[in-house]
């Protein structure tokens, strides 16, 4: 993370008085707020220009991970990103229709890693790497390559030696797979600055004011699953 979108995200954690995870990975959760005996998973996310950049490689894991009760906040900076400006609070809800437009658009090459691996048999196998009682880690290596580990290489093995034409069709088909998910991805997807027209935003008393909202969404979600069941 570059060090001024690192610095504005601290500042925007202290702003709301949030939590960041001890554990904090590069694509995990970037904070919690704990609130009435629940705790919150947020997105934080600044801009300087308007418009909000979001992931270098937006995908099938973003979308699953961004609809899982993903809150989001956003902080507007001005254009040297040296004074926060106002901060948008926005719900699963909120962002549900920029996801649903972003997924329709991977759903093709989605469908494709789903059909073509069907296509990948032990006669592709054969006509790359010959017919074989026993196949080594180097021609697994040979198909799957750094997708994998070395532990996994070791797990997938079949054979006491190595691995059966049966297991080295099922690497090729989840190579085909991998590839084409991989091809599928955007390349940092940015939400447009006319996205953030709708929200109220947030000026004075953030922590207060996250938290009515947060409490107003929970409430309508909580009344819309007893409205479904």
């Amino acid at each position: 993370m570059p060090v001024q979108d690192d610095a504005r995200e601290r500042e925007m954690t202290q702003l709301f008085n949030l939590v960041v995870p001890n554990d904090r990975q590069r694509g995990g959760i970037d904070a919690h707020l704990l609130i009435d005996g629940q705790t919150i998973n947020f997105e934080l996310k600044s801009t300087t220009s308007g418009s909000v950049s979001t992931v270098r490689d937006f995908g099938p894991d973003h979308i699953r991970k961004w609809r899982d009760d993903l809150h989001w906040l956003f902080g507007f900076y001005n254009r040297d990103g040296t004074q926060l400006e106002y901060c948008i609070y926005a719900s699963p809800a909120d962002m549900e229709p920029w996801i649903a437009e972003k997924e329709r658009y991977v759903l093709p090459d989605l469908s494709l890693a789903v059909v073509a691996p069907s296509l990948v048999t032990s006669a592709s196998v054969i006509s790359l790497l010959g017919e074989k009682d026993v196949y080594d880690q180097a021609d697994a290596r040979w198909i799957a390559k750094m997708q994998l580990n070395a532990l996994e290489y070791r797990n997938l093995q079949d054979l006491p030696d190595g691995y059966s034409l049966e297991r080295m069709t099922e690497l090729m088909r989840e190579r085909c797979r991998y590839l084409i998910l991989r091809g599928s991805t955007l390349n940092n997807p940015h939400i447009e600055r006319s996205y953030f027209q709708r929200f109220d935003r947030i000026t004075v008393e953030h922590a207060s004011e996250l938290r009515t909202r947060t409490r107003s969404y929970l409430a309508s979600a909580s009344a819309t699953d007893l409205a479904i069941t």
